[in-house]
Parts: structure tokens; C-alpha cells; sequence
């Protein structure tokens, strides 16, 4: 079986993630469904920033004023995103140790949009997600 949980920051990924370990893969050996190999891969989606895009970005400095930001604060600000997304992986993966075979990945967009197309193109049996209780999933 192959399944993908969308980890973020919030308590809710996290739980979504202890119910996938203790009840989905509880118990489960590789030899199951079939002789497939069961994988659990964790899934971290960040939004590119919105004043640091790639490409000429400006953002307003003040009336008639345009600031581009320079390469170095571009890649900075890269650098900082893609640490705290190894900072929120490596918590999930602590989870999963000795229980079951677990991998990460690290994509950038909006979450929605990237856990689906992840998933359709891993071929997943399984999408989890974590629920704030915000309404209906967007």
C-alpha cells in the first residue's frame, strides 16, 4: 500500500500521521496487498513567498517606488524555507521510526493542488490530510 500524509506545521498534520501509523499501517508487513511494498510518504507543501518569486519581482516601496530584491535575499530566503521544511519532516519522521518504511519530499506551490498532482503521479492508494475544523477543504 502506498500512502501520502501532507505534513505542515499544525498539531492536526501531526495526528492525521499518528492515526496513519497506529491504525492504518499497524500491524501491516511488506509482504502485504499483495506482494506490493508498503510506503508512507510524507509530503511538506510551502507557498513560494510572494515578494521573492523567481523572475522580476517588484514590490511597492512607497508611492511611485518599485523594490526588486537582490539574488542573495532571493536565496536566503530559499535557504530558510527549505530548513524549515527539513525541520518539519524530520519531526514526522521521528514518528514513523521502526514502524513502518517512510520517505519525504519537499515541494513548492499550493499545498491543494501539489498533494493531488503528487499523488495521481505516485500512483497512491491513499491521500491523508490533517483538518483545522475551518470549513471544507479548499
Amino acid at each position: 500500500m502506498r500512502v501520502i500524509v501532507g505534513i505542515d506545521e499544525s498539531d492536526e498534520s501531526l495526528y492525521a500521521l499518528q492515526w496513519t501509523v497506529n491504525n492504518l499501517f499497524n500491524g501491516l508487513t511488506n509482504s502485504a496487498a499483495g506482494g506490493e511494498r508498503n510506503l508512507l510518504t510524507l509530503v511538506h507543501v510551502h507557498q513560494p513567498s510572494k515578494h521573492y518569486g523567481v523572475g522580476p519581482s517588484a514590490f511597492p516601496a512607497g508611492p511611485g517606488v518599485a523594490a526588486y530584491p537582490s539574488t542573495a535575499l532571493v536565496d536566503s530566503v530559499r535557504k530558510s524555507q527549505e530548513q524549515i521544511s527539513a525541520r518539519i519532516l524530520s519531526r514526522a519522521l521521528e514518528m514513523c521510526d521502526n514502524k513502518m518504511k517512510a520517505e519525504t519530499l519537499i515541494l513548492e506551490g499550493n499545498p491543494r493542488d501539489k498533494l493531488c498532482e503528487i499523488s495521481e503521479e505516485m500512483k497512491v492508494d491513499l491521500l491523508i490530510v490533517g483538518n483545522r475544523g475551518l470549513g471544507r477543504i479548499q
